[in-house]
């Protein structure tokens, strides 16, 4: 069955496996400074442009991995690069091109958060006429 006949429109909610909710709860609000929702038992609700992301401690040892890959849209991603440095968070990279698309260049890179997923920041930067 093909998904448009679903209805399915968007993402509404992306679950992010922590061990230690505080500290998870803490990196989310205070270091990339998402909205702080709510928090329920083993569960922190933030909001990201719409999509809820929900910090939970895995329920069993099957659902205990990293989460998939987090892409955050930034304007300036060599700004928001040195202001994550400056917070002590750790890079895989530095902001790097991807690719050169029509009308803008699609930059990247990845760090971990406080329970090392992988996260990313990507930027479209207008080119210079």
């Amino acid at each position: 069955m093909p998904s448009s006949t679903l209805g399915i429109s968007r993402i509404i909610q992306i679950a992010i496996n922590v061990h230690d909710l505080v500290r998870a709860t803490g990196f989310y609000r205070d270091t990339l400074g998402l909205q702080f929702l709510f928090a329920t038992g083993a569960m922190a609700f933030f909001d990201c442009g719409g999509v809820r992301l929900m910090l939970t401690r895995p329920e069993t040892p099957a659902l205990d991995h990293p989460s998939s890959i987090l892409y955050f849209a930034v304007p300036d991603i060599n700004r928001a690069h040195r202001q994550l440095l400056d917070k002590n968070v750790t890079f895989e990279d530095s902001p790097h091109l991807i690719a050169k698309m029509p009308g803008h260049d699609l930059w990247m890179t990845h760090f971990h958060d406080s329970e090392q997923n992988l996260l990313s920041l990507m930027s479209e930067v207008s080119r210079k006429s």
